[in-house]
């Protein structure tokens, strides 16, 4: 009798393909076994549940601050909020958000800041507008005018950082998030009589906030790396700014101290500020002035954002403005999030900024900051990576993690991400060793 011969490597591993295909199809349609309240403003879940898997976590994710951003929302974005339970005790609590795309709006933008951002003669720039609005009249621009869609955002698009959920202690990290993606699938198929929600994005994740997800993977969601997050440490030594100063090696120490004596001798003043009310006009304009040179701006800040956080979360925000004169020529908040401080907006003259290092000098303030708040790191955001690494900075990885609704989409959507580049943070090595 003739032996059977042994399945091939090449046949074992598509049989094993196939068959972690039909698991994870079943997993995505089948319930976790939680159970789940959701709603549209955080004042409709009850606070001491939200309160219970929240606190000691990201203040990003209390309801003291989801309250003040619902104050002053950005147009086109709206908050979700979920809480998952198990056995009746809240185990884990999300909050989202839904953006609204709107194609006419983006047109509009790219329109009046290209021809704004560019150096050049008004002449020149009075061409280039015309160019624009000749390419929004074409068969793209009509197209892209037309656009419109509403993506489902777990976390927070005002912020950087795992600002998504927050779990308690005692269960799985694997099956809370196959929960969050329960929840998440339970909120987007709820905004059908509102539009269409496409795609579902969560951000962002760090290796040491990723323990458990690793499961998402069997709800089809694919992995993006982005832009590292630049994070300074503050050791307990640092009493003042001139401890900063003192760990420098010596070249880069010279060049911090240039800093200081040239917005000085420029005439600069540093003032910190509690009320924002007065300066909310100024602040705001220079805040666009930064906003306008971003590539990709999915949403602005309302005017009302930052001296709401002034007003309502005055222990735990900072904000220090630069005056040249009567005028403010910049601005720059941090936010004590836990013992991290966020280098969070900031804003400045880009015409000051020319003749003096107002930029560089605003980034020293975050360090005063951060001494006065008593953290342990400052978190400086994902953009002008090198400067934050002459500072000491360190890159930090992030990624997110991104599924589009349509499986066949979904599924070319893993080359596409692929290929998007990101930004590499330069290596320095400023510190004394």
């Amino acid at each position: 009798m003739n032996e059977i011969p042994p399945k091939s490597k090449i046949h074992q591993r598509m049989s094993s393909r196939l068959q972690a295909a039909k698991d994870a199809h079943r997993k995505r349609h089948s319930t976790t076994g939680f159970e789940f309240a959701i709603a549209d403003r955080i004042d409709y879940l009850p606070t001491k549940y939200w309160d219970a898997v929240t606190k000691g976590q990201s203040w990003f994710l209390s309801s003291e601050y989801l309250r003040i951003l619902e104050q002053a929302m950005p147009e086109g974005l709206s908050g979700r909020y979920a809480l998952l339970f198990a056995d009746r005790r809240p185990v884990a609590a999300i909050a989202a958000q839904v953006l609204e795309i709107n194609g006419a709006k983006i047109l509009a933008e790219t329109t009046v800041d290209t021809a704004g951002e560019l150096s050049v003669p008004k002449s020149v720039r009075e061409k280039l507008r015309g160019v624009v609005r000749k390419a929004a009249s074409n068969v793209k621009g009509r197209a892209v005018s037309r656009l419109r869609g509403r993506i489902l955002v777990c976390g927070n698009l005002l912020s950087w950082g795992q600002h998504a959920v927050a779990f308690a202690d005692g269960y799985s990290r694997e099956a809370l998030w196959a929960g969050v993606a329960e929840a998440l699938y339970r909120i987007r198929r709820a905004e059908r009589l509102a539009g269409q929600t496409d795609l579902v994005m969560i951000k962002d994740l760090t290796d040491a906030e990723s323990v458990g997800v690793a499961e998402l993977d069997s709800f089809d969601y694919r992995t993006v790396e982005t832009d590292p997050n630049m994070v300074l440490e503050v050791p307990p030594h640092w009493k003042s700014f001139d401890d900063y100063l003192n760990d420098l090696a010596s070249k880069y120490r010279s060049g911090a101290r240039k800093i200081i004596r040239d917005t000085e001798a420029c005439g600069i003043r540093l003032e910190v500020v509690t009320d924002l009310k007065p300066y909310c006009r100024q602040i705001y304009r220079l805040y666009e002035n930064v906003h306008h040179k971003a590539a990709i701006r999915p949403i602005s800040l309302s005017p009302d954002y930052l001296p709401a956080l002034a007003a309502h979360a005055c222990d735990v925000f900072r904000c220090t403005i630069a005056k040249l004169g009567d005028e403010i020529v910049g601005f720059i908040t941090s936010i004590r999030d836990g013992d991290t401080s966020v280098g969070y907006y900031i804003g400045f003259d880009y015409s000051v900024n020319e003749r003096a290092p107002l930029y560089f000098r605003l980034l020293q303030i975050c360090i005063d900051d951060a001494i006065a708040f008593g953290c342990r790191r400052i978190s400086y955001g994902r953009t002008a990576l090198d400067p934050k690494a002459r500072m000491g900075a360190k890159p930090e990885p992030m990624h997110i993690r991104i599924r589009h609704r349509h499986p066949i989409i979904n599924w070319l959507i893993r080359g596409l991400l692929e290929s998007i580049p990101h930004d590499e943070a330069p290596i320095r090595t400023p510190f004394r060793p």
